[in-house]
């Protein structure tokens, strides 16, 4: 324990991998998901429970936080001396999958802020992000949600440095009061917002917003009201109908639900930073924000624009307006070919040879110049599987339809309209969820016919097809069982080669040309080690924690030894000098 404090704290803020959960970036449907083994399968193998579970990145998010107050609960549980220096560590990251924990956290903090001498004494001095995930009502074991909101709003009085605030539940009535204390007690620091609040908040949320002009990033979900919220024609703005807002700093903004009237009034604010903009409705079909009028004043500066909604919009004027666009994910179901319009004749003369796609959407009234990948919501009838399937075969007009719109749109992304045009990627992850519990695109449907098709277009197009997780579209997970497998194909296949390669060197061993067979053998036990190293667990600062070790145990090394030694009590243990 000779090492200073500061170094300490160094050391145990990269243990505990905080950095992705500290970034001001909220998900994206571009985000990674991620397979996770399904370790119920193994205690339960008779039960239909999947072997695979396709992990969303905010589950990813969810469980990295998980395990970083793992590790910071193992830090301070090692030593009184750890537990003295890293104790400031839980308060960083405050996560939630259990309301009722957010009562007991009330009452440290209202202790340790009682006992504290100064402001920057008390624990929640440190707290940076509070995240209160999703929970079933069956949790709140006797809480009402009254309480929950005295918790919740005392909790922010606690924390002055709060950067990043996210609640996944909905709110109610207790959305004034705890935007009330975000305004109060953490309007400087705050740079992040997740609110998931009914659309009758409406005013609310506006007001709140004014209140807090360093937002960089807000996620709003506007939930119903009430069962009658979707066919209510009152609107919810009250006295905010007047509020030109401005918000300097804001450069991502996240809107699902009902967010019709919220986009009216935004449609006239000032914005000028926002690059990362995304609407989803989810499966509402009525009351579509007019995206167009908001792109008009907004659209010219985004780097990002996600568009997930089930009624078509205008994918000409809405490329038209957001010419810097990079990425830009639609829903691929829509029907963008408009009856009577024909190729384009440049296209027609490059895609003369491809008689088996006759048509194709028109995405694009003229290429765009900066789109170098596109996301692609819905194909969830494109190959034949899960519960589409079985609603295809009820309803075979719709699904035609639809398969027919999935292919004039796969087939319009090419170098054409989009000159830098990578990736594709296939964002659903309830599709791949289907892909994979069907082992594959349906043979008799067609799915696997028309992925072949999609598969070819793009390839030759030089264009990568993926999906949510990053892959190319069609890699599912396998079983360590179907990984032996391909194993020993892949051995017996080498053991064949390397038999062939036997018998030629047998029949050269003679000729003038084997003689340099020492410098080849040289160089293939020079190849055959060449192995690059494992990657490390435990994310991108793992090396870096590695080096401050090894730093540490050089200087303890190359340390001086003192003139006199020091004072013990009793024998010294081999390891007491370091404290290990």
């Amino acid at each position: 324990m000779s090492l200073p404090s500061e170094i300490w704290r160094q050391i145990f803020h990269l243990a505990a991998d905080e950095d992705e959960i500290f970034r001001y970036e909220l998900p994206i449907s571009l985000d990674t998901s991620t397979w996770t083994r399904n370790t119920l399968k193994d205690k339960l193998p008779q039960s239909d429970i999947q072997d695979w579970t396709l992990k969303t990145p905010s589950d990813n998010l969810n469980a990295l936080q998980r395990r970083s107050y793992a590790t910071k609960k193992a830090i301070i549980s090692t030593c009184k001396s750890w537990l003295q220096i890293g104790s400031e560590l839980l308060f960083r990251c405050l996560f939630f999958n259990d309301a009722s924990k957010l009562l007991s956290l009330c009452n440290v903090l209202d202790s340790s802020s009682s006992a504290a001498s100064t402001v920057s004494s008390s624990l929640g001095w440190w707290t940076r992000r509070i995240h209160m995930a999703r929970f079933h009502a069956s949790e709140l074991r006797g809480t009402t949600m009254a309480d929950l909101e005295d918790a919740l709003v005392s909790v922010i009085r606690h924390c002055p440095n709060l950067e990043i605030f996210i609640v996944d539940w909905p709110m109610g009535e207790s959305f004034g009061p705890v935007a009330d204390a975000l305004a109060t007690y953490a309007v400087k620091s705050l740079r992040v917002v997740h609110w998931h609040v009914p659309s009758n908040a409406l005013s609310k949320v506006i007001w709140a917003l004014s209140a807090l002009p360093f937002i960089i990033a807000c996620h709003i979900h506007f939930g119903s009201s009430t069962p009658d919220d979707e066919d209510s024609t009152d609107s919810h703005l009250g006295a905010a109908s007047h509020v030109n807002l401005s918000l300097p700093h804001l450069q991502q903004l996240f809107l699902r639900g009902h967010c019709q009237e919220f986009v009216e009034q935004a449609a006239g604010w000032s914005i000028p930073l926002l690059k990362n903009l995304t609407f989803d409705c989810g499966s509402l079909r009525t009351d579509m924000p007019d995206i167009v009028a908001f792109l008009k004043t907004h659209g010219a500066q985004l780097y990002f624009l996600d568009i997930n909604c089930i009624p078509p919009f205008d994918v000409r004027a809405i490329l038209d307006l957001c010419p810097m666009l990079s990425a830009f994910c639609f829903n691929a179901d829509w029907r963008v070919q408009q009856p009577g319009e024909e190729i384009p004749a440049p296209f027609s003369i490059t895609m003369a040879h491809a008689t088996d796609i006759p048509m194709m959407s028109k995405l694009v009234n003229n290429p765009h110049p900066n789109i170098s990948m596109i996301g692609l919501h819905g194909l969830m009838y494109a190959f034949g599987v899960g519960v589409a399937a079985e609603v295809a075969t009820n309803e075979p007009l719709m699904a035609h339809i639809i398969r027919s719109s999935n292919d004039l749109n796969v087939t319009a992304l090419n170098r054409h309209n989009f000159p830098k045009l990578q990736f594709v990627r296939a964002v659903s992850w309830q599709m791949l969820s289907e892909l994979n519990e069907a082992d594959g695109p349906s043979e008799e449907d067609g799915g696997m016919m028309r992925y072949d098709k999609w598969w070819d277009i793009l390839t030759r197009a030089g264009i990568q097809l993926e999906d949510c997780t990053g892959q190319p579209l069609g890699t599912l997970p396998m079983d360590e069982s179907e990984e032996y497998d391909s194993d020993e194909e892949e051995s017996d296949e080498s053991d064949d080669e390397e038999e062939y390669e036997d018998e030629e060197d047998d029949e050269d061993e003679d000729s003038d040309e084997y003689e340099d067979s020492d410098e080849y053998e040289d160089d293939d036990t020079e190849w055959e080690f060449d192995i690059p190293p494992m990657p490390q667990e435990g994310g991108g600062n793992v090396d870096e924690l590695r080096q401050l070790l090894e730093e540490c145990r050089a200087m303890a090394e190359g340390r001086e030894e003192p003139m006199f030694p020091p004072m013990t009590f009793g024998e010294m243990t081999p390891m007491g000098r370091y404290g290990m």
